[in-house]
């Protein structure tokens, strides 16, 4: 099963971005060419700050050709540079220790070793898509000599025709001086091993972090939240909307003199006005609309993670969610224009392209503004041109006409209002209420809880992003998914419920701000994970991470306000649609 999700990753891979899903089948003869490719070269503390890894002046060895490479989209995007290393490397063929280069240090060449030494410089392999890691030298005792590894050792594994387990040891450590010669060399070492070739992964996963019994006992306490709070406002509203539904029901007995004499108050008297259209209804349809596709751009990438293992692949869970992504505008374009419609829109095109290209535009013009403080500091983050074109060309020629389509369909199969109550010509004047019942404060608040139930998780995902470790508990991000939607749901039903109690019918961005208002909470916690928890500096990075912390929260910000309006939209006609009005 798994193999056969990705291989369909694959094929839809080649056909949508013209990339393979990889550089072999993984199954290799005796003596068969076996690629060890040179990825980035960076500070260990700073994972996110990368350079190619012959930006240093290590040297190449002598094999100049090799099969052909084929980059994924995803690949691109996240910077792997993968480079040939030029060492001679064959299937069970074991090396002895080889010279494959030498170098002779330059001052130029002398202060680059010297500089990366100083900030604990690492880099990064691939063999077989199996990553290695090693570290380019190391500094005395005393603080003042500097030496770089000048052997690299391989262990490799083999189960049958397939690699399972490779293992780099530094060895021969040279210290630096202006005017030497360096010889770097090598040692291929071959081992039968029992390690299965789907559990090749294991030995990089880190189980005791991601499964410690603080994040099990999270995912009991946002549990437990769910239930508490799932059932504190089914009582509170049930027992609440009961005793309005009576006082309603009384009033319609009374004739009309008594019903004028009466205190009449509450969510009924704003009957002919709480279906309005929300004020710019193009660019909320546009909100509601993306909010759709990322919810189910979401759940459709955390299912193919958890049955595939994307994980394994390098560049595959981005580029497996740029293809849901696309492939799920028509989502978008549905409910986006049926909700434009409904609301009496006319420019319908002009609505689409805002729908089609909102998050898009977001993202591009993030990451473009990135990628040219990428390019100054000549890092490995920058997304070459090609790149650029090619997600522009699947923005203009896959989403936006999906989008299209999917919006013709929307505004003739749900286009058309179908309210409980009818729109009063003359908008009801907003009586004075109290300051903790405005729509602002409201906002302001109601992301609280909701960011409580996905605290602890957030920590996880920030550290397997921004740290070394590799997310692989998707099993943990859908149930805490599911938590999220219920308790943002419970949220923003009874913050709506307040706001129309108070006889404001200005529901529809509120209950979309307030469920939003997590993302908020989230950029917050974000600045003390950058503070706390990491030890980056410098202008790259902190403008890499804030600026793709803040599209992060952003998308999550668009997703929980759809749902937060979601449960709200269908609470708000459930109640109207029970209460017979005149």
């Amino acid at each position: 099963m798994k193999l056969t999700l990705l291989r369909f990753l694959c094929i839809a891979s080649v056909v949508v971005f013209h990339a393979n899903c990889d550089e072999h089948n993984h199954l290799y003869e005796d003596g068969e060419e076996v690629v060890l490719w040179m990825n980035t070269v960076g500070p260990y503390h700073n994972r996110q700050e990368t350079y190619s890894y012959f930006s240093l002046p290590f040297c190449v060895g002598q094999k100049r050709e090799i099969g052909h490479y084929h980059e994924t989209l995803g690949e691109a995007l996240q910077g792997v540079e993968l480079e040939f290393s030029g060492l001679d490397i064959d299937f069970k063929a074991d090396v002895g220790k080889t010279q494959y280069c030498e170098v002779t240090l330059s001052s130029e060449k002398y202060q680059a070793f010297v500089y990366a030494v100083k900030n604990h410089y690492w880099y990064q392999m691939y063999i077989d898509d199996l990553p290695i890691w090693g570290i380019v030298g190391e500094i005395d005792e005393g603080g003042e000599g500097y030496y770089v590894w000048t052997h690299k050792k391989f262990d490799i594994g083999h189960n049958g025709k397939q690699i399972v387990d490779v293992n780099l040891t530094s060895e021969v450590k040279v210290k630096l001086a202006p005017g030497i010669k360096m010889p770097f060399t090598y040692e291929v070492k071959w081992h039968k091993s029992n390690v299965k070739y789907d559990d090749r992964f294991d030995k990089y996963l880190d189980p005791n972090f991601f499964q410690h019994r603080i994040h099990w006992f999270s995912i009991f306490n946002s549990f437990m939240m769910v239930i508490f709070l799932v059932g504190l406002v089914s009582m509170i509203l049930m027992r609440t909307l009961r005793k309005d539904y009576a006082r309603y029901s009384k009033d319609d007995d009374l004739d009309d003199m008594e019903r004028d004499l009466g205190d009449e108050y509450g969510w009924k008297q704003v009957h002919g006005d709480v279906f309005r259209p929300a004020t710019h209804p193009m660019l909320f349809s546009a909100l509601i609309g993306s909010g759709y596709q990322i919810f189910v751009v979401s759940f459709c990438v955390i299912f193919l993670a958890i049955v595939g293992e994307l994980y394994t692949e390098r560049g595959s869970l981005l580029s497996t969610a740029i293809f849901v992504y696309a492939a799920t505008s028509p989502v978008n374009g549905y409910f986006g224009g049926s909700l434009y419609a409904r609301m009496g829109g006319k420019v319908w095109i002009k609505q689409m392209l805002m729908s089609s290209f909102l998050v898009p535009a977001l993202v591009c013009g993030t990451a473009f503004f990135i990628n040219f403080i990428a390019i100054y500091y000549h890092a490995s983050r920058a997304i070459p041109f090609g790149t650029m074109v090619a997600v522009t060309c699947i923005c203009l020629f896959v989403i936006l006409p999906l989008n299209l389509v999917g919006t013709v369909v929307g505004r003739n199969m749900a286009g058309q209002p179908n309210y409980p109550c009818r729109i009063n010509a003359v908008p009801r004047p907003i009586p004075e209420k109290k300051w903790f019942m405005e729509p602002a404060v409201i906002t302001f608040l109601g992301g609280i809880l909701p960011f409580g139930s996905i605290f602890i998780e957030m920590y996880f995902i920030f550290t397997s992003f921004w740290a070394y470790k590799i997310y692989y508990v998707y099993g943990f991000m859908l149930l805490v998914l599911v938590i999220l939607i219920i308790v943002t749901v419970c949220v923003t039903i009874v913050c709506t419920y307040f706001l129309l109690n108070a006889e404001d019918y200005r529901w529809q961005w509120t209950s979309f701000l307030a469920a939003g208002s997590t993302a908020g909470y989230v950029y917050l916690y974000s600045f003390y994970y950058f503070f706390f928890k990491t030890k980056m500096y410098g202008f790259f990075q902190t403008t890499f991470y804030f600026g793709y912390m803040a599209l992060f929260s952003g998308a999550l910000g668009i997703m929980c306000g759809t749902v937060g309006y979601m449960g709200t939209n269908f609470f708000v006609r459930k109640i109207y649609s029970t209460v017979k009005i005149d």
